[in-house]
């Protein structure tokens, strides 16, 4: 079954399917990400000092030896509540997308269209995940029981950055989440369609594709998504963790700074954990979405 499809005969379940699929990905995956936002926000070491971190294996043991393995899962409260609305949003205004440039139904949309209608994704999605994802950051960056607390959890940070700075304190980090999002979406559904046409067997369709070949298009959809995202990710989660008045000017003072002080490599700091974190996320998600959809197919044929 491919995502056209499914789309196409029920946008009601397309919708319901893609919010499914969107929390099959944090549950498996929110590990690797807290590991990597730690990883991106750590303080730059002093001359002789070391770093916080060494790489991806160092944060996590450090993080369960001091937290436990709870502590791997930090701020996934957030991304589990608002998840399941961008995720179906995404696949939404994916499915829109490609809607608006269909002419012929027959004729299959060429790769720069999918990529459109996956980056039009991108630009839905925006408005619900600049605050989650600042909201999350800023628990995931938290250290250990040891260290003093700043928020006790995600009501606790939506109260104390409203009283910051109002609604423009927790829609911090728009500009970068859109520049993060817009190019990295188009990527990702680009992908997964395309491995997915590639593996139809002659004169069939895609619904003929099998659970492998599900697994392989969506875990290499999300590694094709972050190796074009990272870089504005790592702006987006610096940005949004500083306090206030540390970059005036936004993206572009992060940006300067960053490169200044660490150079371009830094734009892919906490790549490895991301990359491990991409494939199994990402084919949980489209896995989670095909089984959605069959098992609405079933109980609601006619919806």
């Amino acid at each position: 079954m491919s995502t056209e499809k499914s789309e196409k005969s029920s946008p009601i379940k397309y919708f319901v399917s893609g919010g499914f699929g969107g929390i099959c990905t944090v549950v498996s995956g929110h590990p690797l990400d807290t590991i990597k936002v730690r990883l991106q926000t750590m303080p730059t070491p002093k001359n002789g000092v070391q770093p916080l971190y060494k790489g991806t294996w160092d944060c996590a043991t450090k993080t369960v030896k001091n937290e436990g393995f709870t502590g791997l899962y930090k701020g996934m409260g957030v991304p589990i509540a608002g998840i399941a609305p961008i995720f179906a949003i995404s696949f939404f205004g994916f499915g829109l997308g490609k809607r608006l440039q269909q002419i012929d139904n027959d004729k299959p949309l060429t790769l720069p269209q999918l990529f459109f209608a996956g980056a039009f994704s991108g630009v839905f999605t925006t408005t619900l995940a600049t605050p989650g994802e600042r909201i999350k950051c800023l628990l995931q960056i938290q250290q250990g029981s040891g260290t003093p607390q700043k928020y006790s959890g995600p009501v606790d940070v939506v109260k104390k950055l409203y009283k910051e700075g109002g609604l423009r304190s927790i829609y911090k980090g728009t500009a970068a989440t859109l520049l993060r999002d817009v190019p990295a979406s188009g990527m990702y559904f680009m992908t997964y369609e395309w491995i997915q046409r590639v593996f139809t067997p002659p004169g069939g369709s895609v619904k003929d594709v099998g659970f492998l070949v599900t697994i392989f298009a969506g875990g290499m959809a999300g590694i094709a998504n972050w190796m074009i995202g990272m870089p504005a990710d790592v702006l987006k989660s610096r940005l949004q963790t500083a306090p206030e008045g540390t970059y005036p000017k936004g993206m572009r003072d992060v940006f300067k700074v960053l490169i200044r002080q660490e150079g371009v490599t830094a734009l892919y700091k906490g790549i490895v954990p991301v990359l491990l974190r991409a494939f199994p996320a990402n084919a949980a998600c489209f896995i989670g979405f095909e089984a959605s959809m069959k098992f609405l197919n079933t109980i609601a044929p006619n919806l």
